[in-house]
């Protein structure tokens, strides 16, 4: 994102983040709290809704969690300890199934001796990969990056050696959960939110949206009373969300899903406040969709046009996609975003699929 493109964007709390193990109020019953991750993508944004359950008693919706970590868990006990009001977690909330947010979901759910709602797509995944990996590590992830051109020796060893990357940040998932479900309607605190799905990120990822309050919100006067959209990964103000291609679906086409999922977001409110997942609330969302977009748009006409150029495997494109120095995190994202944008390319019939003699899958000119 350009700094022209983010001065399209309001953030109506300015330069104000919520310190470690503290919360933000951002609008009407909605705080906000910030947990570290160990990658260069350093945070991410979880939220506490007010609530109260079926028998009146009052208390706290958390929505995401944090990686399990002891710097997680030690940020959620100052949190339990200081901003809570002397109230209890009602319930937990799980946007999807990456470590970031559902890491210490069975932590908090024991805790408070509650029960997680996610969909059962994510919650399968989850459950899945926590005994075992997903994507980004093990001698399959390994294998599929070399078919698509990753051929690194020192690379590949490190990608085999992560084995047990996502079950080191999502030791267990919780065994029961309430099922999400798109345009299902939740009772948080009195107030509708309904479930908004999207695709290309997460199996099934769901937002949260809630139509707009006459009641006053938070000290900042243009998120008083707005529709809030708790976006998860789908909507980010400063980056683009990683939309990859994979081992476990090889064949996938997840880029056209992602695209039509952020155009549905695009038909709420222009005056809707977005609380994303990392990076700061803001407003501007139609602006935002407009932008991820043409982003896309242009990264898929590079494709092409390198493609047209010479025949391209995945890790030939990383320079054409990625004008930085990637770390073994990085390029393993990197990697699932080439593939992505050469299948969306391949499936409309603009590219050609080859396989060469050494086994790497390349994309030509159709």
């Amino acid at each position: 994102m350009t700094h022209a493109d983010e001065k399209h964007l309001r953030y109506p709390l300015g330069k104000d983040l919520p310190a470690r193990g503290t919360a933000l109020d951002v609008a009407l019953g909605i705080r906000w709290l910030r947990m570290p991750l160990p990658f260069a993508l350093d945070h991410i944004n979880l939220w506490l809704l007010r609530d109260r359950d079926e028998e009146g008693r009052e208390g706290w919706t958390i929505v995401d969690c944090g990686i399990t970590s002891d710097d997680t868990r030690a940020a959620w006990t100052r949190i339990f300890a200081n901003e809570l009001q002397d109230l209890p977690v009602l319930r937990v909330i799980v946007t999807h199934m990456h470590p970031d947010h559902i890491g210490l979901a069975h932590w908090l759910t024991e805790h408070w001796n509650c029960r997680l709602s996610i969909s059962a797509t994510d919650w399968n995944a989850a459950r899945i990969a926590s005994q075992s990996t997903t994507g980004v590590g093990g001698n399959s992830a390994a294998d599929f990056f070399a078919s698509h051109g990753l051929v690194d020796p020192e690379s590949l060893d490190q990608i085999r050696a992560r084995g047990r990357y996502y079950p080191t940040m999502v030791p267990a998932v919780p065994a029961q959960f309430c099922r999400l479900f798109d345009g299902m309607q939740l009772q948080i605190g009195g107030q509708a939110w309904r479930c908004i799905v999207g695709y290309g990120h997460a199996p099934e990822h769901m937002s949260l949206y809630r139509e707009a309050s006459s009641a006053s919100g938070r000290a900042q006067e243009d998120s008083a009373g707005s529709p809030v959209l708790i976006s998860g990964d789908m909507l980010l103000p400063r980056i683009s969300t990683n939309v990859s291609v994979f081992d476990s679906e090889p064949e996938a086409n997840p880029l056209p899903m992602y695209l039509a999922s952020i155009r549905k977001l695009a038909g709420l409110p222009a005056d809707t406040l977005v609380l994303p997942s990392h990076g700061k609330p803001f407003f501007g969302l139609q602006t935002r969709v407009d932008q991820l977009q043409a982003h896309h748009d242009a990264r898929l006409a590079e494709t092409l046009k390198a493609c047209g150029e010479r025949p391209c495997s995945a890790a030939d494109l990383l320079a054409v996609l990625f004008r930085r120095r990637l770390d073994l995190h990085q390029t393993t994202f990197a990697m699932g975003e080439s593939i992505a944008h050469l299948h969306m390319l391949w499936r409309a019939g603009q590219l050609r699929r080859i396989r060469g003699a050494d086994g790497v899958q390349r994309f030509t000119a159709a």
